[in-house]
């Protein structure tokens, strides 16, 4: 039989407006009482119906993660762990794919389900700044991801930072000829891939080398024919590369592969990083470096923010967080010596 109310009330001794309360964390509880109520509750293995509660308060106790792609490995992870973190706050997450697909995107944020959930987590590949202005849907929003920052609650690390890092540590090693392989979803304006290419362009000037455009090898998609195509363009350079920065790891392990296939050794000959911090990033040999986001704050911080906007505790207007990463040498670019792992934290930092 499941447990009521009343049941609690009468082991705790107390009323059931007291355990009400504390099952609702009203805060006008006392701490005595509070105790009491929780060990009858333990004692008892209460469950709070949750259907109910939510009924009461007009919501559904769901909320939508809209992602471009649910066969990558970076957003598989990222899908995790936003779901773990929902379970906290006792959310259930209905999980979308757009496929980068401008009209998906506009259905997401216009009329997904809204009679079904109380927020949406959003990665937008092709949803401008201006569809968000024009939006008529109030649904709680938080994008992840650095474009429309000023247009809706976002979550996102420096890429300028993290592309800068990168090949920072590629200098650092003694590489000079630090070849490129950039990914061009199908978005507006690439803000991402173009933030890395501009960090990649820092650390270059900051080590005093040239930007050399041939260097860079542009693929539409993360798909292993794409880097092995780009893999192919760099190769057949005049002069020789020394590196491989890729935008992604995905990327990076495909081009391994080619590189290995056309008689290369990683990193004797070229060294290779990535981005996204993706488990398989072990699994390979030789394991590859890596700009690794820090992928729990990005959940953790934009289930936070959703919920704050849900509970309509939010400050009014757009907020901008900005998660951290770590630079994760491995053997791609170490060898087989030691690694270390070194971190190079954004502040996250809220504002208008």
């Amino acid at each position: 039989m499941r447990t009521r109310l009343k049941d609690v009330a009468e082991l705790a001794g107390v009323s059931v407006k007291t355990v009400s309360n504390v099952v609702n964390n009203y805060v006008h509880v006392t701490p005595e009482l509070r105790a009491r109520v929780t060990a009858a509750l333990d004692e008892l293995g209460y469950r709070p119906n949750l259907s109910a509660r939510n009924l009461r308060l007009g919501r559904s106790g769901m909320i939508a993660l809209a992602l471009p792609s649910v066969r990558g490995a970076y957003f598989s992870e990222l899908a995790h762990l936003i779901v773990r973190e929902a379970e906290q706050h006792e959310l259930t997450v209905l999980i979308d794919c757009t496929y980068g697909d401008l009209e998906r995107e506009k259905n997401v944020v216009e009329s997904f389900r809204t009679h079904l959930i109380d927020g949406i987590i959003l990665v937008p590949w092709q949803l401008g700044t201006a569809d968000l202005r024009a939006r008529e849907d109030t649904t709680p929003l938080v994008l992840l991801g650095e474009r429309m920052a000023q247009s809706a609650d976002s979550v996102a690390i420096d890429s300028r930072a993290a592309g800068q890092a990168a090949t920072e540590h590629l200098l650092d090693i003694g590489r000079r000829r630090i070849g490129v392989i950039r990914n061009l979803p199908r978005n507006t304006g690439g803000v991402v891939s173009r933030n890395r290419l501009n960090g990649y362009k820092r650390a270059l000037a900051a080590a005093g080398l040239e930007f050399e455009p041939e260097l860079i090898a542009e693929v539409d998609f993360s798909h292993g024919k794409d880097a092995r195509l780009a893999t192919d363009r760099l190769l057949a350079l005049p002069e020789p590369i020394d590196a491989l920065f890729c935008f992604n790891d995905e990327l990076a392990m495909a081009a391994m592969r080619r590189l290995h296939e056309q008689g290369y050794r990683v990193p004797d000959d070229i060294a290779v990083i990535g981005v996204d911090g993706i488990a398989t990033g072990t699994a390979v040999t030789p394991t590859l470096s890596t700009i690794d986001p820090d992928k729990q704050a990005i959940a953790e911080t934009a289930v936070r923010m959703l919920v704050e906007r849900i509970e309509g505790s939010a400050e009014t207007g757009p907020r901008r967080v900005k998660a951290g990463f770590t630079l994760v040498p491995r053997e791609s670019t170490m060898g087989q010596q030691h690694t270390r792992r070194r971190r190079r934290t954004a502040k996250h930092v809220s504002g208008h």
